[in-house]
């Protein structure tokens, strides 16, 4: 693994904000940044104009953003790559060899959120690294608070961190890049656990209704609270807030992640190529940045 963040870029405007989010992240990181532009393979240039043109225009635009990346952050180290392999091979490799991954999406007109393209959407299911996903549209302001009259601001404190976190798969790669990304941001750490209390077997022996309900919280809470004991003390410096929320992790992360500059959720490898319904609800209507975390 080298240190650097890979960005994947096709010439699009979405590629273009995902570059920009991924050279400020890589700026906080003290890493390299990579502009990987895949499917270029200049061989199979049939040289009629049009078939060739869609294929120029791509490259000339991504020529376009790396200019831009390189003349908007010229204390980085930028590093620029072109493979013939196609997107979704050429994006795997590039993220085993990276500290992180960053895609960008489509949006859609209309909505606060955005859907993920199918490439996106493929390599975040099968990559073993992070990968982030960039919303269309994404501005440096985005990641901070606003400032005392509501407006965007890159002059205020940036938003805090928020970590999707299942208790009964409290993976330590996930809390790490949730704690590492807050203290890199110099911001709080917001973790969330949310649950759905399980229907109750007709033979159980009774239990007064109040002491049913709340046992599982408290139970929940001291191992939340124990799950995160540990990284207090290797991140002491970052805020630590804890919310247990009953109910879909979906709608509690999705309203959290309103006011967060990056939302982090895990994906099991065990699993397989895929995302759980979780995360397929969260990559498509969340508003800021989410990295999605493979682990065991």
């Amino acid at each position: 693994m080298q240190r650097l963040i890979t960005v994947g870029i096709d010439g699009s405007p979405e590629s273009s904000d995902a570059a920009n989010w991924a050279a400020r992240e890589a700026l906080r990181r003290g890493l390299a940044l990579r502009l990987l532009y895949a499917g270029d393979d200049t061989s199979r240039t049939t040289h009629l104009p049009e078939l060739d043109a869609p294929s120029q225009q791509a490259q000339y635009s991504v020529a376009r953003i790396t200019r831009e990346v390189i003349d908007a952050h010229p204390t980085l180290e930028i590093l620029e790559q072109r493979s013939p392999e196609p997107a979704i091979p050429a994006l795997l490799v590039a993220a085993e060899q990276s500290q992180a991954l960053v895609l960008g999406s489509r949006g859609f007109t209309g909505f606060a959120g955005y859907m993920v393209g199918s490439v996106s959407l493929a390599v975040t299911a099968r990559a073993r690294r992070p990968v982030v996903l960039v919303r269309a549209g994404d501005l440096p302001e985005n990641e901070h608070v606003t400032d005392v009259e509501g407006m965007p601001s890159t002059r205020t404190p940036l938003r805090p961190v928020v970590l999707g976190l299942d208790l009964s798969h409290p993976s330590d790669d996930l809390i790490a890049y949730a704690c590492d990304a807050a203290a890199t941001r110099r911001t709080a750490l917001h973790v969330i656990h949310a649950w759905s209390l399980v229907p109750r077997s007709p033979y159980a022996p009774d239990v007064p209704t109040a002491e049913a309900e709340t046992a599982p919280d408290i139970e929940k809470e001291r191992l939340l609270a124990a799950t995160l004991r540990t990284w207090r003390h290797k991140f002491p410096e970052t805020e630590v807030t804890e919310q247990m929320s009953r109910g879909r992790a979906g709608h509690h992360l999705l309203k959290a992640s309103a006011d967060a500059g990056l939302l982090v959720i895990g994906r099991r490898i065990e699993s397989g190529p895929r995302l759980g319904p979780t995360a397929h609800s969260v990559i498509h209507r969340v508003t800021c940045p989410v990295a999605v975390i493979a682990h065991t």
